[in-house]
């Protein structure tokens, strides 16, 4: 079991940075995918951001080129931020894992935190 835990959450004012991060613990694959998915209540949620163990990155175009995801100097932290948040941003952040086959496709659940909120008002 990998367990996840989001922070980096609080009050940001519109146009200013936010960085949230994932740590991972537990029974860790060395090949992974790891997404930032968000939620307002009353609404699905959505992804974010994805980032594989190999580099590989994919974004909403709800935030392509003001996020970005990225690993630390530790595997197993996952980031995302932006130096220019919107109040259309506000949500509920949640983190999710997801292992990576020898094939090169992804397998079982996703694993999850328990989310972060981020509130932007100004």
């Amino acid at each position: 079991q990998v367990q996840l835990v989001e922070s980096g959450g609080g009050l940001v004012q519109p146009g200013g940075s936010l960085r949230l991060s994932c740590a991972a613990s537990g029974s860790i694959f060395s090949i992974y995918t790891m997404r930032w998915y968000r939620q307002t209540p009353g609404k699905q949620r959505e992804l974010v951001a994805a980032i594989t163990s190999g580099g590989i990155t994919n974004y909403a175009d709800s935030v392509k080129g003001r996020f970005t995801i990225s690993r630390d100097n530790a595997e197993n932290t996952v980031h995302l931020q932006t130096d220019n948040v919107t109040p259309q941003d506000t949500a509920v952040y949640y983190c999710s894992y997801r292992v990576i086959s020898s094939a090169g496709t992804e397998y079982g659940p996703h694993s999850w935190g328990k989310g972060t909120l981020v509130t932007v008002s100004s």
